[in-house]
C-alpha cells in the first residue's frame, strides 16, 4: 500500500468516509510526477488510468484544426479529471489535450479499479457523479461566455479574477497565454489589451502586464 493515508484523506475527505475504499485506492494505485509542461494525455488517447492530483495542477484543453486553444478546466490537488473518468465509464477515447501546468504528483488507478468500483461502491458512485456534475456546471458556463459574451468582456472578467491578477502587481504571462485561456487568437488579445493600456488600466511589458484598475 502506498503511503501518506491521512494526507490522502485530507485532500479528498469524500473518499474517506470508506476505509475499505480508501484501502483499495491506495492499494490498487502507483505514484506518479510529472515536470511542468508535459502532457498527461492527448486528444484519441485511451484512458488505462485515473490521476488523483496531490500537488500541482494540469490543464485540459481542446485544439483547434487551426492551432487555436482553448483551456476546459484544470485539475487541481484534491481532484481528478472527468473527461478521463468518463472516458474510463464509457470506453470512449479522450477527447481533448492535458497537461501539467506546474511539476505534478498524483496517484494514479488502473481503469478496472474505477470500473469495478463503478459496480460495487455507492460511496464512489456517488463521488464519481458529483464530481462529473460540478464541472459540467464549469463546462456550460464557459461555453455560454464564448457564445454570448463579447472577447472584449471576457477579457475584462479574466483580469479580474485578483488571484490571478492583483492590483499593481507584475504577471508575467503572454499574449498567446491568454488568447489559450479564452479561445482567440493573440492577435485580438494584443489588440485589446492595447486598448486597456491606452486607457490607462494595464501597463504592458515583454512577456508580463501589470493591472492598473479594474477593467470592469
Amino acid at each position: 500500500m502506498l503511503a501518506g493515508i491521512e494526507p490522502f484523506k485530507s485532500l479528498f475527505p469524500e473518499l474517506g468516509k470508506d476505509q475499505e475504499l480508501l484501502e483499495a485506492l491506495l492499494t490498487n494505485g502507483s505514484p506518479a510526477r510529472l515536470e511542468a509542461g508535459q502532457h498527461i494525455c492527448m486528444e484519441g488517447s485511451t484512458c488505462s488510468h485515473l490521476a488523483f492530483v496531490l500537488s500541482g495542477v494540469g490543464r485540459i484543453y481542446k485544439l483547434s484544426e487551426t492551432g487555436r486553444e482553448i483551456t476546459l478546466y484544470r485539475v487541481e490537488p484534491g481532484e481528478c479529471c472527468i473527461l478521463t473518468l468518463s472516458c474510463i465509464i464509457s470506453t470512449k477515447r479522450f477527447p481533448a489535450f492535458a497537461v501539467s501546468e506546474s511539476e505534478l504528483q498524483a496517484i494514479m488507478v488502473p481503469a478496472s479499479a474505477i470500473q469495478a468500483w463503478m459496480e460495487d461502491s455507492p460511496l464512489w458512485r456517488r463521488y464519481a457523479w458529483n464530481l462529473i456534475a460540478e464541472r459540467l456546471g464549469e463546462i456550460i458556463s464557459l461555453v455560454e461566455e464564448v457564445t454570448f459574451r463579447r472577447m472584449d468582456e471576457r477579457l475584462a472578467f479574466y483580469l479580474n479574477q485578483r488571484d490571478l491578477f492583483p492590483l499593481g502587481e507584475q504577471k508575467r504571462i503572454t499574449h498567446q497565454q491568454i488568447a489559450a485561456e479564452l479561445g482567440t487568437s493573440r492577435e485580438v488579445i494584443s489588440r485589446l489589451l492595447k486598448d486597456l493600456e491606452e486607457q490607462g488600466l494595464v501597463e504592458l511589458g515583454r512577456g508580463w502586464l501589470r493591472l492598473l484598475e479594474s477593467p470592469m
